[in-house]
């Protein structure tokens, strides 16, 4: 099988940064885009901002210039530095990730548990 398992979301005040990271473990072959996409409550999931294999990057306009997602492609980690962080960024984000395992011809898409990040004061 094949785990997704975040960290880094908590409590902060507007203006600061918060660093959410993912590990991706268990059967891996290859790991092609790996991304971070938020659901907020009432709201649909949406991305957030997503990076290629090759590191190749698409950001949502919301986030561009404050997010930077990173990746690296040895450890299977993605990681997503928040900064100027808003109170409408409040949510629950979630880490995804297109996974072949060994033996497979095709990609999986699995996702993390999801963790909650609050900009209040």
């Amino acid at each position: 099988q094949v785990q997704l398992v975040e960290s880094g979301g908590g409590l902060v005040q507007p203006g600061g940064s918060l660093r959410l990271s993912c590990a991706a473990s268990g059967r891996i072959f290859t790991i092609n885009e790996m991304g971070w996409y938020r659901q907020a409550p009432g709201k649909q999931r949406e991305l957030v901002a997503a990076i290629s294999s090759g590191g190749s990057t698409n950001v949502a306009d919301s986030v561009k210039g404050r997010f930077t997602i990173s990746r690296d492609n040895v450890k299977n980690t993605v990681a997503l530095q928040m900064n100027s962080l808003k109170p409408e960024d409040t949510s629950v984000y979630y880490c995804h990730a297109w996974i072949q395992s060994p033996g497979s011809n095709y990609y999986n898409a699995y996702w993390g548990q999801g963790t909650q990040v609050t900009v209040s004061s």
